[in-house]
């Protein structure tokens, strides 16, 4: 299919292409300039035929570059559309057929007050996982209609990481203690909700790509200039370099979406660039110092505050609907 094809083929025409016409462009131009000093009478006809001719070429071998370009991009577009179509089918599917079998089952058998109450909560963990998905669409969406922004407001951002932190550890079923947060309190002017979504997305990409057992490392801290740092460390494999730039592309996830075993939609870390571009801030990623594992690094305009002496520290100034 168009969409599975290697771009070798279209890649190598496009070589081949540029190398017929930077030869016929030196050859036009050595026999144009010989012809002129043999025949000096008509010299300016040469040097006339030699600039046209060589503006044209010029002209031919930008337009093959341009158009070698364009379609490398569209068949890498149509790949990562393929992965798209793959993942979200798969996510679709996954959730509903486990509906399906569950509500199947209450409907025809007699159980236990007990199963029924864990079907409950197995069929609300599906509910939520669809829920995740057509939010995570909703958002790509938005940003990339460059819709109206949201209203920003004064956000404590540690609150912020603890409330994502917790989120996450309860969708994966995981222990609060899986994400460690070291945040010093700090102030950014943004939208809540945006703030929500590009910390829950580092912080949910980091449990689900960990080690066994997963270990997330989240730490906060003020930098000189009016800018935070927050970092993000997991204890996964890491992600090799030269892929690294890849994974904040709409679309892209490493591997065969068919074979894969984590969820997602390859719209997380494209989420997270989008926004901290946005938020006008930098992201990075490198490998974690010392062991396994990586490390993103966000950059924001903000600043460390003093928070007051009778506010609890796990209170947070977000609204709920910022983290779902």
């Amino acid at each position: 299919m168009f969409e599975r094809r290697s771009i070798k083929w279209p890649v190598i025409l496009g070589v081949v292409m540029i190398l017929l016409v930077v030869t016929l462009t030196v050859g036009w131009v050595i026999l144009t300039v010989i012809g002129g000093l043999k025949d000096p009478e008509s010299a300016p006809i040469y040097w006339v035929s030699l600039s046209i001719g060589a503006v044209l070429l010029v002209c031919m071998l930008a337009g093959v570059i341009v158009y070698l370009t364009v379609t490398v991009k569209a068949i890498k577009l149509n790949q990562r559309q393929s992965n798209f179509i793959d993942s979200v089918t798969h996510e679709l599917k996954s959730p509903i057929a486990s509906l399906k079998l569950y509500l199947q089952t209450l409907s025809r058998r007699q159980v236990t007050e007990e199963q029924r109450q864990d079907f409950h909560r197995f069929m609300m963990e599906d509910v939520e996982r669809l829920d995740n998905l057509i939010n995570h669409l909703l958002d790509a969406a938005r940003l990339d209609r460059e819709a109206e922004p949201n209203p920003a407001e004064d956000c404590r951002v540690d609150q912020i990481l603890n409330q994502c932190a917790h989120a996450v550890c309860l969708r994966y079923r995981q222990p609060l203690e899986t994400v460690t947060v070291h945040a010093e309190p700090a102030m950014i002017t943004a939208p809540p909700v945006d703030l929500g979504i590009l910390f829950r997305n580092l912080i949910d990409n980091a449990v689900k790509y960990s080690g066994s057992p997963p270990e997330v490392i989240v730490r906060l801290r003020p930098m000189s200039a009016g800018k935070l740092c927050i970092r993000i460390t997991d204890n996964g494999p890491g992600i090799p370099k030269e892929l690294r730039r890849r994974i904040f592309g709409r679309f892209i996830r490493v591997g065969n979406e068919l074979e894969r075993a984590k969820p997602g939609t390859g719209l997380g870390l494209y989420l997270v660039r989008t926004l901290v571009k946005s938020l006008r801030g930098t992201i990075r990623v490198e490998d974690r110092r010392g062991t396994t594992g990586t490390e993103f690094e966000v950059i924001l305009p903000g600043l460390r505050i003093e928070p007051p002496e009778n506010e609890p520290p796990e209170q947070s100034h977000v609204a709920p609907t910022a983290l779902l």
